[in-house]
């Protein structure tokens, strides 16, 4: 009596909750539209904060020079290379949408 219940199980069940997780797996790693523009929305933002905390800074040290803010080197190529890797995937998501 335990193998016909034990055969079905392992026949139809076992892959069937393979199978229903894959597919949970799969439609959860997605990303939305609405995600998207999110991000390019908050990305847009987030170059606008930096730039004006480097003018922010650049007015303060003129003005105070024992001021001594670690941000102080403006435009660090260091700093710049990661926002040039992001400008030029969005770059190249806008093209591949057209």
């Amino acid at each position: 009596m335990e193998e016909f219940i034990a055969i079905p199980i392992v026949v139809i069940g076992l892959p069937w909750l393979i199978l229903h997780y894959v597919t949970k797996w799969k439609t959860a790693a997605t990303i939305t539209t609405d995600d998207e523009a999110l991000l390019e929305d908050l990305y847009s933002l987030a170059k606008r904060l930096d730039e004006r905390m480097d003018t922010v800074e650049r007015l303060v040290a003129a003005d105070h020079v024992e001021f001594d803010a670690p941000r102080l080197q403006h435009d660090k190529e260091a700093d710049n290379q990661p926002l040039r890797e992001l400008e030029e995937l969005l770059a190249e998501k806008k093209e591949a949408r057209k």
